[in-house]
């Protein structure tokens, strides 16, 4: 009789599954990286109209939260679609299994597909907006809140996926029900990362703050999303 499959052999099996999908269609990352760029073309025509009137230093941080924000929205709404429509939802969950290892190998999987983008479409933001502004030298801080809040919004969003799935407006309803439940974490984001990125008198103690809340948001939010994730998965 063959062994028992471990857990984490399991997890790997689910991961694998989700990465090769998507290198075989390039669907998530294709997407997210063409709304990432359009996002900023809105950027770039809103800040063309308003000439040298505003410092984009100050606004950075709220919007490179908006373009991670809606940007993730579209790669969460796809993240339980092809197990939906393929049915293979079914099947896996007829595996003699823990779903917390589902959850786990899909808030992996959204991470990477997320940094993937965040890889390309942050240094073009930079590239197009920042060019202009010395920048301080508290800059490359503002990787840790971005690293943060990327996986608080994985964590929350993979499991208002698993809920949303199979909701006749999920996308809809994936936005209203993610953006008010992570809003803690992107306030917390978006003052230690326009913190970091302006370097003003005083940033170290909003950027500490900033920092603090969003890795407690994060243990909460993720150890309440693994305990919930069973009952949710299973329903």
């Amino acid at each position: 009789m063959a062994g028992k499959v471990s857990g984490f052999a399991q997890f790997k099996i689910l991961l694998g599954k989700d990465l090769r999908h998507e290198m075989r269609t390039h669907e998530m990352l294709t997407s997210m990286g063409l709304y990432a760029v359009l996002v900023l073309i809105i950027f770039g025509v809103a800040f063309a109209q308003l000439g040298r009137a505003v410092d984009v230093a100050h606004l950075s941080g709220g919007l490179v939260w908006v373009l991670i924000v809606f940007t993730s929205l579209l790669g969460l709404g796809r993240s339980f679609s092809y197990e939906k429509e393929a049915s293979c939802i079914e099947g896996i969950l007829l595996v003699p299994m823990d779903r917390s290892v589902i959850y786990l190998s899909k808030l992996v999987s959204n991470l990477i597909f997320l940094s993937a983008v965040e890889v390309i479409a942050l240094p073009l933001f930079y590239f197009f907006f920042m060019t202009s502004v010395a920048p301080a030298p508290s800059f490359p801080c503002s990787i840790a809140p971005i690293v943060l809040g990327s996986i608080g919004i994985s964590a929350v969003g993979t499991l208002l996926s698993s809920i949303t799935v199979n909701a006749r407006s999920k996308d809809v309803l994936l936005a209203v029900l993610l953006i008010p439940v992570v809003f803690p974490l992107l306030y917390a984001c978006v003052a230690s990362t326009t913190a970091a990125l302006v370097g003003a008198e005083a940033w170290v103690e909003t950027f500490r703050t900033g920092v603090l809340l969003a890795g407690a948001y994060d243990i909460v939010m993720t150890l309440a999303s693994w305990v919930l994730c069973d009952f949710v998965i299973s329903a």
